[in-house]
């Protein structure tokens, strides 16, 4: 028999599932369509780190099989939650590495770099005084901080997918197209942003993330939808559906106590990224109408390998447009 605090405890746990599938209810349907490419005079972006960048704005980190299971298993966790096994895999494939190139090179984001499963902390700090589109008063307190954090906790044992617009570099571990469009998409937002450390700092506030997360991942699906093929799209939206309800469940966590609006909002963002990849299979996913395809066109790159700070480095250098 349910106690009247019981029975007060399901209803409440229920409002909160509700409220968490709400906010995900809010968020679907709003990818960018049509898409708009973005264009180099949009953007405010640091001479320096183009002049170092554009040539060759990748780098993939050599494999090491000691690192890279440690990397693997430490990513387990997160693999369950997004019910994806390549994620923190720490093997870029070339697919994944091609969506980003395209990305980049389609949006003429020529001052980005992308480090596919490198550990490179001397040129993170390089590039972090060098990049003067972000206030030094930014960059030698948050910036430093989270440069500081990328180097005694690399992500090439940790994982964790993210820009970093302090360096205004892409890292990535895991070996999916559409979770390194997604952070691709947070490098396009903030090259067209005037006061980019402020914008940073905002993120580390309550509930702030939801903002700068969906437009990322609104970003990234209205892309892929335009300028990938059929898996690619599904796979979009089955990832990052539940990898933004982690933020919508954290966001409610911090207001209502326990895991239950967490996992809710997990669930839900699994639920109906589902939905959104039936409605691709099917061919009734509204956003899908209004895409008007792109005229492909072939982006060249260069693979070079070379020695810095000790290290062999892989560089694939791009053509942009």
């Amino acid at each position: 028999m349910l106690t009247a605090t019981t029975a007060t405890r399901s209803l409440f746990g229920r409002l909160l599932c509700l409220l968490a599938m709400s906010a995900l209810w809010g968020f679907s349907g709003c990818a960018t369509t049509p898409y708009r490419f973005g264009a180099a005079q949009w953007y405010r972006t640091s001479p320096e780190l183009e002049a170092t960048t554009a040539s060759q704005p990748i780098e993939r980190g050599q494999p090491n099989k000691v690192l890279d299971t440690f990397g693997w298993i430490w990513g387990i966790p997160n693999k369950i939650i997004l019910w994806d096994r390549r994620i923190d895999d720490h093997h870029i494939g070339a697919q994944t590495e091609a969506a980003v190139v395209d990305y980049l090179a389609k949006n003429e984001l020529s001052s980005v770099k992308v480090r596919l499963n490198q550990y490179h902390p001397g040129d993170d700090w390089r590039r972090l005084a060098a990049n003067d589109s972000v206030g030094a008063g930014w960059r030698y307190t948050l910036g430093a901080l989270s440069v500081l954090g990328e180097t005694i906790l690399p992500g090439r044992l940790f994982g964790g997918d993210h820009f970093n617009p302090f360096t205004n570099t892409i890292h990535i571990y895991s070996d999916v197209p559409a979770v390194a469009v997604h952070e691709a998409g947070h490098s396009k937002d903030f090259a067209q942003r005037e006061w980019k450390g402020t914008y940073a700092a905002v993120y580390l506030l309550p509930g702030v993330p939801l903002y700068h997360e969906a437009k990322a991942t609104n970003d990234a699906l209205g892309y892929l939808l335009t300028e990938s093929d059929e898996q690619t799209q599904k796979d979009a939206y089955e990832i990052l559906y539940p990898a933004y309800g982690t933020y919508v469940g954290g966001a409610l966590g911090g207001v209502f106590a326990g895991y239950g609006t967490y996992f809710a909002s997990v669930l839900g963002g699994h639920a109906f990224g589902r939905l959104k990849s039936e409605q691709i299979s099917n061919g009734t996913l509204p956003e899908s109408q209004q895409v008007q395809l792109r005229p492909s066109s072939d982006i060249k790159t260069t693979v070079s390998t070379i020695e810095v700070d000790g290290q062999t480095i892989e560089r694939i250098g791009v053509d942009f447009p």
